[in-house]
């Protein structure tokens, strides 16, 4: 079972995504703020990381950092209601995030992206 952390301070949101992720046949596990995910990507070592842009303590770009200089091998999706052409969303792909979406967002398009990375990194 592919486990997917969700880095994500917004509760509805959160409990869209694990809900639909876990019907998906995924082991989810939550952070809801910066900090919290660099340690859970540390202790739980998930196939794929969900991240948003802002959070409380820890930035996405943060995590982004973090994950990619320790675990670079891990695929970030990163959700931000920032637009794609802010400096932030910018520097975060320029880290090497692999995919984008900007919120709202359709959840299943979430789901799809998050089978194609795992599919496509053979994680």
């Amino acid at each position: 079972m592919k486990k997917i952390l969700l880095i994500e301070d917004d509760k509805i949101i959160i409990n869209i995504l694990d809900f639909l992720l876990k019907k998906e046949g995924f082991e989810t596990h939550i952070a809801t703020d910066g900090i919290q995910g660099i340690e859970k990507i540390e202790t739980v070592l998930p196939d794929l990381i969900i991240s948003d842009i802002m959070m409380p303590f820890k930035s996405g770009l943060e995590i982004t950092l973090f994950s990619k200089t320790n675990y670079p091998n891990i695929p970030i999706i990163m959700i931000s209601s920032l637009g794609k052409e802010d400096q932030t969303v910018v520097e975060v792909s320029n880290l090497g995030v692999d995919d984008f979406i900007a919120k709202p967002f359709d959840p299943t398009e979430l789901v799809k992206k998050v089978k194609h990375l795992l599919q496509t990194n053979l994680v």
